[in-house]
């Protein structure tokens, strides 16, 4: 319920926000094509703004999906450590000149 809730006032701030931005591009346009029309310039043309796009869905991962990115990010690591390991030997780290 609460989640519901907070999408719903989410999704009306952000098309709060939305409409503010359209409200302000449009009156740069008009301020500057009124700036060049002082200055003898005729006024020029924007191209329209795109629209804003869904977001897409956010995937869910399943625990295996979980468990098998930490086992080979834990692989990953574990080999990183060894390929440290190579280049030091028993009677010290390998000089490279």
């Amino acid at each position: 319920m609460f989640q519901k809730l907070k999408q719903l006032w989410r999704s009306s701030y952000v098309r709060l926000l939305e409409e503010e931005v359209l409200r302000l591009r449009a009156e740069n346009r008009a301020l500057m094509n009124s700036l060049l029309g002082t200055a003898g310039f005729p006024p020029v043309e924007f191209p329209e703004s795109p629209k804003p796009q869904p977001l897409p869905r956010l995937r869910k991962r399943s625990w295996h999906q979980l468990q098998a990115w930490r086992e080979t990010a834990a692989n990953r690591d574990a080999s990183a450590s060894l390929d440290d390991k190579t280049f030091e030997r028993t009677n010290g780290p390998v000089r490279h000149s």
